[in-house]
């Protein structure tokens, strides 16, 4: 019994040792990292001066912008839209040049890719359409629901989609965003169709104001009537769902209403490709892009580190062989 619990102390003995032997070569490891680093502190700054400047460097020869406008096809003209897209991607693989300079693009090397994506919107795209919300729910029995969302005939009836450019160096407006949106926006076929719509909303205004005004004369020949013959009977206006004057002010209100939406839509389909908002010149920092001022330097300290470990190993392994 006393020779098992002696056995146990030995071998616990052994298990600390290892560990106070472990600890104590991990410290020596640091505090020789230390020396090593403290040594070597001259060639690690410069290494890291020279790696900062190669990488700033690198950085600025190959930044990229990102560029995005957020449009609005109207007229039915999104198939138009995204063809007019992988037109001008197409000519960007051709350079062709003389095409850019035709359509007013400038600082044509600088770029470097576009395309057009939807902007995923279910509840815009079912909004005050019950048909759209029964064939969504008949497509997602058949299917993952997200699958359907991000489907690209669902995507091209989303209201609105986001036109994104890339370049090599920042840009102006004027030099590239506002060419590509005429570009986008030079169709004879969707010009006549806008030209018709906008007549159409107009006539409708019209329409639209010439009977609140016809509806206004009959209230106020109504308030002169009664007035005349001393009846304060308003209230039966309101009251009375079945009284001629009550609908005729419903229908006003339908009709200024309707003025109001009316309105709306002139600005909307002032363009064939309407556009909402756009954001120039973003740095893009996905990846790798814009971070070789950190990367360069880090690569050459390690490969300082690697180089000197591996001369250190060899001194010893020769120490070795001239003592053996």
């Amino acid at each position: 019994m006393s020779t098992n619990t002696q056995d146990q102390e030995i071998d616990l003995g052994k298990v600390l040792s290892k560990i106070k032997d472990f600890f104590n070569s991990f410290f020596d490891g640091i505090f020789d990292l230390f020396l090593f680093i403290k040594r070597n502190i001259i060639v690690i700054a410069i290494l890291f001066i020279i790696g900062g400047g190669v990488g700033f460097y690198m950085d600025r020869k190959d930044s990229v912008y990102e560029h995005t406008i957020i449009v609005r096809p109207n007229f039915g003209s999104t198939d138009y839209l995204y063809n007019q897209v992988n037109l001008l991607n197409a000519k960007r693989k051709q350079n062709d040049t003389l095409f850019f300079k035709a359509i007013g693009l400038k600082n044509i090397k600088n770029f470097r890719e576009i395309e057009v994506e939807p902007i995923i919107d279910i509840y815009s795209f079912i909004q005050n359409s019950p048909e759209k919300f029964e064939l969504l729910k008949l497509m997602a029995e058949e299917g993952s629901i997200n699958t359907i969302i991000e489907n690209e005939v669902t995507g091209k009836n989303y209201p609105f989609h986001a036109v994104k450019l890339i370049t090599s160096k920042e840009t102006k407006s004027e030099n590239t965003i506002v060419p590509i949106l005429k570009f986008l926006n030079s169709s004879d076929y969707f010009e006549q169709v806008k030209q018709q719509q906008i007549e159409n909303i107009q006539n409708k205004i019209f329409t639209n104001e010439v009977t609140i005004s016809q509806i206004d004369s009959l209230l106020n020949e109504f308030i002169k009537s009664v007035g005349n013959n001393n009846q304060k009977s308003t209230n039966l206006i309101y009251n009375n769902e079945n009284n001629q004057l009550n609908e005729l002010i419903q229908t006003k209100e339908k009709l200024i209403t309707n003025q109001g939406q009316l309105k709306s839509s002139l600005i909307e389909v002032d363009s064939i490709i309407k556009d909402i908002s756009t954001t120039i010149n973003i740095k893009d920092s996905k990846g790798l892009h814009n971070k070789m001022k950190l990367i360069v330097p880090f690569i050459l300290i390690v490969l300082f580190f690697i180089f000197s470990g591996l001369r250190l190993f060899y001194k010893k392994q020769i120490q070795k062989r001239e003592l053996a």
